[in-house]
């Protein structure tokens, strides 16, 4: 078994905006949870933004191996979000989305047996939609920051 650490460091700028940093790369993500704003994506949407970034790259993975030529690869997402608990209103509901539908539209000569094949093996492959279907243990830890150090 391999496995590898990704690690990204969120941070607010300019007292409202959230910017996460990863790799080489700060990413801005609007405050907003569900609709986003002028500054960025909301986090909902990057997290589907992510899930069509990881069947994309599985997808051309699989496609090589598969020796299958994708001219162009279009994966539309929406998800149902639940927005009661969010705002703060009384709910049995999760906060969370209730539903994700995905269309994946490949351009290729392939046929319909080796598509099939292909978003198969892509499905049974993608780290994003397997995290999505099961759970996975998130450690939240919360640390107080001291400016100052007294003694009393």
């Amino acid at each position: 078994m391999s496995t590898k650490i990704v690690n990204v460091l969120g941070y607010v700028e300019n007292n409202e905006q959230f910017v996460v940093k990863t790799e080489n790369f700060k990413v801005r993500i609007s405050n907003n949870v569900v609709l986003g704003d002028q500054n960025g994506p909301s986090p909902i949407a990057f997290l589907l933004a992510g899930l069509a970034g990881s069947i994309n790259a599985v997808g051309h993975i699989v496609a090589r191996e598969l020796k299958l030529e994708l001219k162009a690869l279009q994966i539309e997402i929406s998800g149902e979000l639940e927005t009661s608990k969010i705002a703060g209103l009384e709910t049995n509901n999760r906060p969370g989305l209730k539903r994700i539908e995905v269309v994946v539209k490949p351009t290729t000569d392939a046929s319909l047996v080796v598509l099939k094949q292909w978003i198969d093996t892509v499905k049974e492959r993608c780290p994003l939609r397997d995290n999505l279907l099961n759970t996975s243990s998130v450690l939240l830890t919360l640390v107080k920051e001291y400016t100052t150090s007294e003694v009393i």
